[in-house]
């Protein structure tokens, strides 16, 4: 597949999910997404979750264009990851 093929099928189809981890050093919560398209990835952080989910929010608006922006943005913890094995 093209390259230009491949980032429009990106742009229509693909969520994101971000990994959500506390922050020991601030007491916070950081997420980290890493663009597989190696166009590097998206790291914020929040104090709170509220405000991380903000931070997110405002950090996909900033990184993906108008008409490649993910139809959907999730994050997973890796506490309920870690719980869960």
């Amino acid at each position: 597949m093209k390259s230009f093929q491949m980032l429009s099928w990106f742009r229509m189809s693909a969520e994101i999910t971000f990994t959500v981890a506390p922050c020991h050093e601030t007491g916070g919560y950081v997420a980290r997404w890493d663009d597989p398209l190696g166009r590097g990835g998206i790291s914020t952080q929040g104090d709170s979750l509220n405000e991380l989910q903000e931070m997110v929010a405002d950090a996909v608006q900033v990184f993906f264009e108008p008409d490649g922006k993910p139809p959907q943005v999730r994050g997973i913890s890796l506490e309920e990851f870690t719980q869960s094995l």
